[in-house]
């Protein structure tokens, strides 16, 4: 699977993962306490629906259009609850439309820069020459965040554990190999063993029930006081099909992260498509 995230931009994995990363990082804003967010796999960290790519693909149309549409109507579609907690991370795409027309959608770096306050930091890892050079120069300008060009495996061993003690480790690898689940579990594995308090967010596609399965095993086998796992599903998964699913597993995962996720995608799913289904389950948990 070649996952080039310009096709992607703005699909249903991405409403996924950056609804996931927003409640992260609000439960993260809370304490006054610094901390950092490292993004190993950060991408260009923008995207314009419009360009060749996404237009190509069309995959937005079925992700953050049909949502971005739901949440600008009144009409009870999204109770409000949900609305409450998908704020944060719809303010990140109106900064960038502040027409109400839809074009452009944030990469993780530019929701996560959205959020930080004055002594946090982010550290966006990109090694692809063309996204590595636009992400560098979206984060020009900031005062705490830094695009380095690097691979994403060698940024996980060289940053963590970060200085601040406190954060998150963003890992979205493309997948551009079958091989890549056995190096998100070991690329992990050596992380989490050099910083077991920190939170990670691990993101994966689902076409069949092998590599997904199969990542939740190892991960299990690392004995984490805490791994959540978050799947949510548009088709039955066949291994000859397009991307059915996305897939996502936090270790040490803030307290309401659970039941947030459970109101929101509860309320996302049905909105995205009439199909789609999600999975919410624990794979360890503190106390056992």
């Amino acid at each position: 699977m070649n996952y080039r995230h310009a096709f992607h931009a703005g699909n249903f994995a991405d409403v996924h993962k950056h609804v996931a990363l927003t409640l992260i990082l609000a439960h993260l804003r809370q304490k006054p306490a610094a901390f950092r967010v490292i993004d190993t796999h950060a991408g260009a960290g923008r995207y314009d629906l419009q360009a060749a790519e996404p237009s190509r693909s069309g995959e937005w149309r079925s992700g953050i259009a049909p949502l971005w549409q739901a949440a600008r109507q009144q009409d009870g579609t999204l109770a409000a609850d949900a609305r409450a907690l998908l704020a944060p991370y719809l303010a990140a795409i109106a900064a960038l439309n502040p027409d109400g027309r839809l074009r452009l959608y944030p990469g993780s770096p530019l929701i996560v820069r959205g959020l930080l306050r004055g002594q946090d930091r982010l550290i966006a890892c990109e090694l692809e020459p063309q996204a590595a050079a636009a992400l560098k120069t979206l984060l020009a300008k900031g005062k705490n965040v830094k695009a380095i060009a690097l691979d994403g495996w060698t940024a996980l061993r060289a940053y963590v554990p970060p200085k601040e003690r406190r954060g998150l480790v963003l890992i979205d690898p493309p997948f551009e190999d079958p091989a890549e689940f056995s190096q998100l579990a070991n690329g992990f594995a050596a992380a989490y063993r050099k910083w077991p308090t920190g939170i990670y967010m691990l993101w994966y596609p689902i076409k069949d029930r092998a590599g997904a399965d199969g990542l939740a095993r190892r991960l299990a086998e690392l004995k984490a006081a805490s791994v959540l796992r978050c799947e949510m599903m548009m088709a039955p998964p066949r291994a000859d099909a397009a991307l059915a699913g996305s897939g996502l597993v936090v270790v040490n995962p803030p307290h309401t992260l659970e039941a947030d996720l459970r109101i929101v995608l509860a309320a996302i799913a049905p909105v995205l498509s009439p199909a789609a289904s999600v999975r919410l389950d624990r794979l360890a948990r503190r106390g056992m």
